[in-house]
């Protein structure tokens, strides 16, 4: 189990019951486990069966200013093909208002798409619900743990709600609830409330209420961002625990690239609705292809970026009710030539598992 101040039992006592097949206590180790697989075990896992796929996924919104102004159309998501195998770590990377939350939703079937399809296990994703085939096989952990519980119930009822729709008694859902919570590190707490819990505290009854089910798929989206470096490690040795034990497969959303880099076999970059680059993360880290990523790993710490990667990104990025001509990043871009203003860039393969969306790659 986590040790730190979530770690505790409620009667003060050190906790004893944790996931069964890891192993000592990684909460506190620093986050310099880059690359949790090798390229070629990620590259096999990426060509399997897939779990999770997006086909050209779009999803538009109408945006009015006024009871009789003219309706315009935002793409939050534009054209999108993504796919996740069975146990992967698959990141999704951006600046804040690219979309990577909407692709998120998208993902779990909180959203609709406009357009294309989302598949699980080869069928159509339904809306998510109760009711669907799907139900319990996708969840989600959300950025701010607080606003996605319930103050009015205690934690126990909470992590335990997903199991209502399985018809299981009340005494052994909260049963499972509480081994949940002593799973992640909380155990003989779950007849507190929300408010009782520190930051990252909430973040492991988002967890666990997540992993209640046993699902397929993980969506986390931006679980750490409102932490500070030490919660973020804890929770993020606790995700990894977690797969290790549980087996679920992930889409990590994330501003952070070091942060999807400590837990993410492969990464996805997002700007502005698309995916301008994909790649196993030790080909991206030894040398991106796009110059927005690069702009984003030259936003990492120092350590991080070894200084030889390009100056920080400038400028901000462009509305997504008018989307620049060409492609997209060629406002804010040091290397844009006349062809990348005048035409949208075709999808370029670098080396198998390795794509990227730029005329100048």
């Amino acid at each position: 189990m986590l040790s730190g101040e979530q770690g505790m039992r409620a009667d003060g006592a050190a906790p004893d019951t944790r996931l069964d097949a890891v192993g000592p206590d990684r909460a506190n180790e620093p986050m310099d486990g880059m690359f949790p697989a090798t390229d070629a075990a990620c590259l096999s896992q990426s060509v399997a069966a897939s779990l999770l796929e997006l086909h050209n996924v779009s999803r538009h919104f109408s945006i009015s200013r006024g009871l009789f102004a003219e309706q315009r159309m935002l793409v939050a998501v534009d054209d999108v093909n993504l796919s996740l195998a069975p146990g992967e770590s698959l990141g999704l990377v951006g600046e804040s208002g690219c979309g990577k939350s909407t692709l998120g939703r998208l993902a779990c079937g909180l959203l609709p798409p406009t357009e294309g399809r989302v598949l699980l296990d080869g069928r159509e994703l339904p809306p998510a619900g109760a009711g669907s085939w799907a139900s319990g096989r996708i969840q989600m952990v959300f950025q701010d743990p607080f606003s996605s519980l319930n103050p009015r119930r205690c934690v126990r009822t909470s992590i335990a709600e997903p199991l209502a729709a399985r018809n299981l008694p009340r005494a052994e859902r909260n049963d499972l609830a509480d081994r949940m919570l002593a799973t992640v590190g909380l155990e003989g707490m779950g007849g507190r409330y929300p408010h009782e819990f520190s930051g990252g505290q909430r973040q492991r009854i988002a967890v666990a209420r997540a992993l209640i089910t046993r699902p397929d798929v993980v969506i986390c989206d931006e679980p750490v961002s409102a932490l500070d470096a030490s919660v973020q490690a804890q929770i993020l040795n606790l995700l990894r625990d977690v797969q290790e034990h549980f087996g679920p497969a992930y889409l990590f959303i994330s501003h952070d690239l070091a942060v999807v880099g400590f837990l993410c076999s492969r990464i996805a970059v997002m700007y502005l609705g698309q995916i301008v680059e994909e790649a196993l993360a030790g080909q991206l880290f030894s040398g991106a292809a796009h110059p927005y990523t690069r702009a984003l790993m030259a936003a990492m710490p120092s350590g991080e970026s070894g200084g030889r990667l390009a100056e920080p990104l400038e400028g901000e990025l462009p509305s997504p009710l008018d989307p620049p001509a060409g492609c997209r990043f060629h406002p804010r871009c040091p290397l844009a030539q006349d062809v990348c203003r005048n035409e949208a860039p075709v999808w370029k393969e670098c080396a198998p598992g390795w794509r990227v969306r730029c005329w100048l790659a």
